[in-house]
């Protein structure tokens, strides 16, 4: 096992506890932030050689040394084992000084791991946002795809999990497309949070180094640096802005989730889901589960529940860095895990779904969702909406006593309620009509709808 001295142990005179040890490190999932803190490392060594507090040669040698510990990392499957490393940044540091000798200990020159670690960690953050957001993107680009696959088909729109109105298909997709637009805006949002460097912020008061923090910040592709030490190394909302921004990114996957559970059940029977993405069971041979999607709304907890054990982690701290932020990442990598896989699987599923057109069809001429067209037909005949809302009330009760949808009831029948309708109600009453009647912006009607999907797909680029 490499022995990896700790940064701190100076002042103390025996080593740590076994068990604290353990309790203490964090190297089992923080070496993820390898990549970004050698990043980091290398900007601040560039930092610490403009300012002038390293030579030209200790530069080089260090600068060598990290580049070698970078290529050991991309082609030594076993570089990160056999470690007692307390951390991701102890175990660069050690083995810097093992390549380089003592240069490898001026590194840290004008640097805490406060600073460090927050910097490492926005940097790391800010890719994982970048590849979430690309993958929210493909997702909708498969709803686009899917509404493309069916793009007459209507099925019924439901509120309250009741049947209430005829809708295109497509319009149901778009509905998911939206909130995946807003989702990629607040993770924009949250990636505007993250990308402040803290770094030369040092432990809590700032660096006495003339290290010039806006370079540092340019090199590292930072928007700016933080404006003050003490909430710099002790800032985590652009963490909590992360999770909170994911938290409503597994909202919408699980409703996308709910709803095709619903329709893929036999009770519904709307889509059928490709045997790919489904599984069966060990007792009952006839099943068919939507499983990923079940799983895709059971992860949601756990998105939720990181957000709010952020939030109860920081709402007792003290200024500044406490040893409880390192409880940070693991929500926070945990949180990237989750939310970039049920993106996968969504759009894999999505992929997978077939719409049974004539089911759909069947169900959206059935239940009296035609029932607000007829009130419509009667406001544009001069009575007033609520005077006709209690007619067509009037009407479905009728039709529910005679086994009659409104359009199957006569004319005659239709005119006891109201002495205003005629013959042209049939024509409100029907399906096409009732679809083409919603035309105002963001309506369900055909025209309107093919428009949305045409300028989605000029949104998503694809």
């Amino acid at each position: 096992m490499t022995k990896t001295r700790t940064l701190w142990g100076g002042r103390f005179k025996d080593s740590p506890d076994e068990t604290f040890a353990r309790f203490n490190n964090s190297f089992s999932f923080d070496k993820r932030l390898f990549a970004a803190d050698m990043r980091a490392s290398l900007a601040h060594l560039d930092g610490l050689y403009n300012a002038g507090v390293l030579t030209k040669r200790d530069a080089s040698k260090i600068r060598t040394g990290l580049k070698t510990l970078l290529k050991q990392a991309d082609f030594d499957g076993d570089f990160f084992d056999d470690s007692d490393a307390e951390d991701v940044h102890s175990f660069i540091e050690s083995k810097l000084i093992q390549i380089i000798g003592d240069t490898g200990k001026r590194l840290h020159t004008g640097r805490s791991r406060n600073d460090q670690v927050a910097t490492a960690f926005r940097l790391w953050l800010r890719d994982e946002i970048d590849e979430i957001s690309a993958l929210a993107a493909a997702v909708q680009t498969t709803l686009l795809d899917t509404a493309d696959r069916h793009k007459k088909a209507v099925l019924p729109g439901y509120t309250h999990l009741q049947r209430a109105q005829p809708v295109l298909w497509a319009h149901w997709c778009l509905a998911y497309f939206e909130m995946f637009s807003r989702d990629r805006r607040r993770l924009g949002e949250a990636r505007r949070a993250v990308n402040i460097m803290p770094l030369g912020s040092a432990a809590l008061a700032g660096t006495s180094f003339p290290i010039d923090r806006e370079a540092v910040a340019k090199e590292l592709d930072f928007d700016g640096v933080s404006s003050n030490s003490l909430d710099a190394v002790s800032d985590r909302d652009f963490a909590v802005e992360f999770t909170s921004a994911c938290s409503l990114v597994m909202v919408h996957l699980s409703r996308i989730a709910e709803d095709l559970i619903l329709y893929c059940s036999n009770e519904f029977s709307f889509v059928t889901l490709s045997d790919s993405v489904s599984s069966g069971s060990s007792l009952m041979p006839q099943k068919k589960n939507p499983d990923a999607l079940e799983l895709i709304r059971g992860k949601a907890g756990r998105i939720f529940g990181h957000n709010a054990a952020l939030l109860a982690m920081l709402k007792g701290l003290p200024l500044a860095y406490n040893k409880d932020m390192q409880e940070d990442k693991e929500a926070v990598f945990d949180t990237v895990d989750t939310v970039k896989i049920c993106l996968q699987a969504a759009a894999m599923v999505l992929n997978n779904v077939y719409l049974n057109e004539k089911t759909t069809l069947a169900a959206a001429t059935k239940g009296y969702l035609n029932a607000t067209e007829l009130a419509d037909y009667l406001v544009k005949k001069g009575v007033p909406f609520r005077t006709a809302h209690d007619t067509v009330g009037q009407a479905v009760l009728f039709g529910l006593e005679h086994g009659k949808e409104l359009h199957e009831l006569s004319l005659d029948e239709l005119r006891q309620f109201s002495d205003k309708i005629d013959l042209d109600v049939f024509d409100a009453l029907d399906l096409k009509q009732t679809l083409a009647s919603k035309n105002q912006t963001g309506g369900t009607s055909p025209e309107r709808v093919y428009e949305a999907l045409a300028a989605a797909r000029k949104k998503i680029g694809k």
